[in-house]
């Protein structure tokens, strides 16, 4: 069987941002300043701007602009600087790697999880032969395992060609959470490989990353995620060139050494995740706050099973205060929760890997606020495996609805800001994770109030006067240039864009946890599916269509009808709705997007998949 990415496996990932202590330094000096005169420009909105004729416009702005400005500067304690941990020598037997072991000169022993529930088992074999290819130096125990949670006897059969354990169960109990913890309970490694049914790993993974264990406190390694299917565009000098000849080119050049790499008609639905990996996660070692984004990541399993310890007795202790609480009496009290704490014990799930849709920064969380060991993580900056990347708007709103929605639940149903051992500076880079997913809600403010002032005339500023853009310009000038120095060699704008357009699948993860409802483990769809996904970005084209309308409406109201107070606060809003409606473009054109060769097949066989009724995001 042959399949469409056949035709990418010469690609090679590309190397990690290299560090400059010079571009850094410019980065920490223009972002100080951008803050100073952010906080500048929100004084000024919260006590000489507000239009008071329309507060019920004009405080919810403010309010946005306000939520947003918390986000910005924790965005700057995550961006503050880039410290790699130093990759340590392969270790050559578990001594070197674990406290006082029974056997020092036993090899290491590592047990790699395949995790697969309905994927094309041949696209597992694939990644069963590529993990066993791995390389070490040095005498070394690995076992790799299928764990099938599909328990189909195809895939048994294939692993058995391959010559590696199979593991299934009888249920599904916990999704892919529970179908770790059946491969941890069968296995007895000292560290554990996660790979998804598509994790292709290199030949250097473990050689790479096993050093980072001689440190006896590191729980856990992340690689980063390298998509290595996605279309990869034309650069913008080439495709400048087709237009506007020699001077196209050269223009397109002096572009990129100021903005990065901006290549035309790659990645529809914006799959790279060199931002999240090389910029966002990489920057938060210095903290010891890199969390776990499941494949791709090596764990110590002490580390594991001794957090699982810890909150399994958090969890019962927590359940017997709650239900002797109301007891007066101090010994009858003592005598209920030693009779209760046996039963709970035994109706308890005591499982390594929290049931959760985010089981992975989950764990992460718990590690981290282990009051006992300070247990460390690292996120590795270079790239170890490769993956495939959603094919179709189905695929990519599944997985952004998944990270979504588990994310906001921890936020508020399992904070860990508030308990544990975590550091500030750990407990902020986790706050802002959760803040970047409750953006949904100003992002929509700052969609709609541009839309009502076209359509009504009403400022939410008193006056869009020389008054604003002193206070205005400065702040986004200055954040514009060092956000420029402090995302570095990459692209900075399919980021930006794709914050503003996600609001509304962040607002229905947000509305489904506040309902009580259970984010679902649906898994991310590994072949492009057939359809049309208009019907799931009809709030991006609302956006692109009420913006448009509400242009024209305003246009004619300023210039037909001789509404030319309201110019001013014409050029201002225009500007803001264009870059509104290039935020949301990116998005409506995934939805009709299509390879020019269906990937969504084996090369030699074609399979009709009817539509997926999907609600609209």
């Amino acid at each position: 069987m042959r399949f469409y990415f056949e035709a990418f496996e010469d690609r090679r990932p590309p190397p990690p941002v290299p560090y400059s202590p010079l571009i850094e330094s410019l980065w920490q000096f223009f972002v100080v300043l951008a803050l100073v005169f952010g906080a500048r420009y929100l004084w000024w909105r919260w006590t000489a701007s507000l239009n008071m004729d329309a507060l019920w416009l004009s405080i919810p702005l403010a309010f946005a602009e306000t939520m947003s400005y918390v986000g910005l500067v924790l965005f700057t304690v995550n961006l503050w600087s880039t410290r790699d941990p130093e990759r340590r020598p392969p270790p050559a037997t578990i001594s070197e790697c674990v406290n006082e072991p029974l056997d020092p000169d036993r090899p290491i022993s590592v047990d790699v999880f395949i995790t697969t529930y309905n994927e094309e088992e041949e696209l597992v074999r694939l990644s069963i032969r590529d993990a066993k290819a791995m390389r070490y130096p040095h005498p070394i125990d690995v076992r790799i395992h299928v764990l099938d949670d599909g328990r189909r006897p195809l895939m048994r059969e294939i692993a058995g060609q391959e010559g590696v354990n199979y593991i299934t169960r009888s249920n599904n109990v916990g999704f892919k959470a529970g179908n770790l913890r059946n491969g941890m309970e069968q296995t007895s490694g000292d560290f554990i490989v996660i790979c998804d049914a598509d994790t292709r790993l290199f030949p250097t993974y473990l050689e790479h990353t096993l050093g980072y264990f001689r440190d006896l406190q590191m729980a856990w390694v992340q690689t980063p995620q390298w998509f290595y299917d996605i279309p990869l565009g034309k650069d913008l000098p080439d495709w400048l060139a087709q237009y506007l000849g020699r001077p196209g080119r050269w223009l397109g050049r002096g572009i990129e050494k100021v903005f990065g790499p901006m290549p035309i008609g790659r990645d529809p639905f914006a799959n790279d995740p060199k931002m999240f990996y090389d910029v966002i996660l990489r920057r938060r070692n210095s903290a010891n706050a890199a969390f776990c984004c499941g494949a791709a990541s090596i764990h110590r399993r002490e580390a594991v099973m001794q957090a699982a310890l810890r909150a399994y007795g958090m969890s019962i202790e927590s359940q017997v205060g709650r239900l002797s609480r109301k007891i007066p009496d101090a010994e009858m009290k003592r005598d209920f929760e030693d009779a209760v704490r046996g039963q709970l014990a035994l109706e308890t799930e005591f499982t390594p890997y929290k049931f959760h849709v985010s089981e992975d920064i989950y764990t992460s969380i718990v590690l981290h606020n282990d009051p006992d060991q300070r247990w460390k993580s690292v996120l590795h900056p270079q790239v170890e495996s490769k993956m495939l990347s959603p094919q179709d708007l189905l695929a990519w709103a599944t997985q952004r609805f998944k990270y979504a929605g588990g994310t906001i639940d921890i936020a508020l149903r399992d904070n860990p800001l508030f308990k544990g051992r975590m550091s500030l500076r750990q407990r902020l880079m986790y706050l802002s994770t959760f803040w970047s997913y409750l953006g949904g809600v100003w992002n929509l403010i700052f969609l709609s109030a541009p839309i009502i002032t076209l359509f009504t005339g009403i400022s939410p500023v008193v006056a869009y006067s020389m008054d604003f853009y002193v206070h205005f310009l400065p702040f986004v000038l200055l954040n514009e240039l060092a956000f420029m120095f402090g995302t570095w060699g990459i692209a900075a704008w399919e980021g930006k864009a794709s914050y503003l357009s996600f609001f509304s699948i962040n607002l229905r993860a947000l509305w489904t946890v506040l309902k009580g409802e259970k984010i679902k483990f649906p898994v991310t769809p590994k072949t492009r599916q057939e359809g049309n996904y208009l019907h799931m970005v009809w709030p991006q084209i609302a956006v692109v269509v009420l913006t448009v309308l509400g242009l024209v409406v305003a246009a004619v109201r300023v210039f037909a009808f001789g509404a030319t107070h309201e110019l001013p606060v014409l050029i201002v809003i225009s500007v803001w709705s264009v870059y509104n409606i290039a935020a949301m473009l990116p998005m409506i054109r995934a939805a009709v997007w299509k390879p020019d060769d269906d990937p969504s097949q084996p090369l030699d066989e074609a399979v009709e998949r009817p539509s997926a009724p999907v609600r609209g995001f």
